[in-house]
């Protein structure tokens, strides 16, 4: 019979982590373990707060599990049986690192996948004034691809500044909804002088109808506006590309599956991760193997990660060891 564990667990973030809708000095993550034998699975979640979740709902949700777990369920299974969050990625991931253990194989491996290599992930620059960001740009200007979290009014200086600090680096932008009642496309045309290769979620979600006719040089990403694959049909022809995040979908089965219907859809995949420790970076790292973005710096952002945690070397994030997961 397997057994489920649950905790949570508070971790530090290296500085403030700012972004339009507030500041971060922490993150509180749930995790959940599953024994069978002498093995035990592993997998992290952390609440989305703007979804109304957080540690004591997924904590909640499952212990509700924990029957089910002991009975076997499978991650197919999960789908019916939870809804998408942070909990559903916290047992989803746990039974796919147990999985893998027990076979003596990799996850990739399991879900039918070439072995991965290293990926150019992203690194955030927090929201701030112009001075702010461009002196966080200038310190990781050796970096290949900056993500500028934006906030609205004031957005133009930023990204320019950001541009003047680290030249030659490539750029995308995240909104995070800010851009209400502001004209996208001619911000758009306006912010493709400095070269910006991608911006997510400029309106709120919800608010999607208003880009079916935007015309954008720069390629559009659907973030809050798509949770799992039940909305995928409300971005096409408003986005380019999707956002895929394990604690949105619920998991990285969820964000298997999402991943190839948006690419039945024609849309492209970044693949990103809420502050997280690299147990939950992990499983997202497998999601990323086919995205055009990657965008898994959680672990970087904290004052301190997990042992065995992800391996990042100057802007590359490598596979995850058999020490952390999968």
């Amino acid at each position: 019979m397997r057994e489920l564990n649950v905790r949570v667990e508070r971790w530090e973030t290296a500085k403030p982590f700012v972004i339009a809708r507030g500041t971060k000095h922490h993150v509180d993550v749930v995790v959940a373990e599953v024994r069978d034998g002498s093995q035990t699975g592993r997998g992290e979640g952390t609440p989305i707060y703007y979804r109304a979740d957080d540690t004591e709902k997924a904590t909640a949700a499952l212990q509700a599990a924990a029957d089910a777990v002991a009975g076997g369920v499978g991650r197919a299974e999960l789908l019916d049986l939870m809804s998408p969050g942070a909990a559903r990625n916290a047992l989803d991931s746990a039974l796919w690192d147990l999985e893998a253990k027990l076979a003596g194989r990799r996850v990739w491996e399991l879900a039918g996948l070439p072995a991965p290599k290293s990926l150019l992930t992203a690194f955030t620059i927090s929201l701030g004034d112009p001075a702010n960001m461009e002196a966080q740009a200038r310190a990781a200007s050796g970096r290949e691809l900056l993500k500028l979290k934006l906030g609205g009014e004031g957005d133009m200086e930023r990204v320019a500044a950001v541009r003047a600090a680290a030249p030659d680096a490539r750029l995308i932008a995240d909104a995070n909804e800010s851009w209400a009642g502001m004209d996208v496309e001619r911000m758009c045309h306006a912010l493709a002088a400095f070269r910006l290769e991608l911006i997510e979620q400029p309106l709120p979600a919800g608010a999607d109808s208003e880009l079916v006719h935007v015309k954008s040089p720069i390629p559009l990403a659907a973030d809050e506006s798509l949770q799992s694959r039940a909305e995928l049909g409300d971005v096409v022809g408003r986005y380019r590309f999707v956002n895929v995040k394990l604690d949105k979908c619920g998991g990285l089965t969820e964000a298997l599956a999402l991943a190839h219907a948006a690419q039945m859809r024609g849309l492209g995949q970044m693949t990103g991760c809420m502050l997280s420790t690299s147990l939950g970076v992990a499983p997202a790292f497998v999601a990323a193997s086919r995205g055009a973005f990657t965008d898994l710096d959680g672990p970087l952002l904290l004052a301190k990660d997990r042992p065995d945690g992800m391996r990042f070397h100057g802007s590359d994030v490598e596979p995850p060891e058999v020490a952390l997961w999968g």
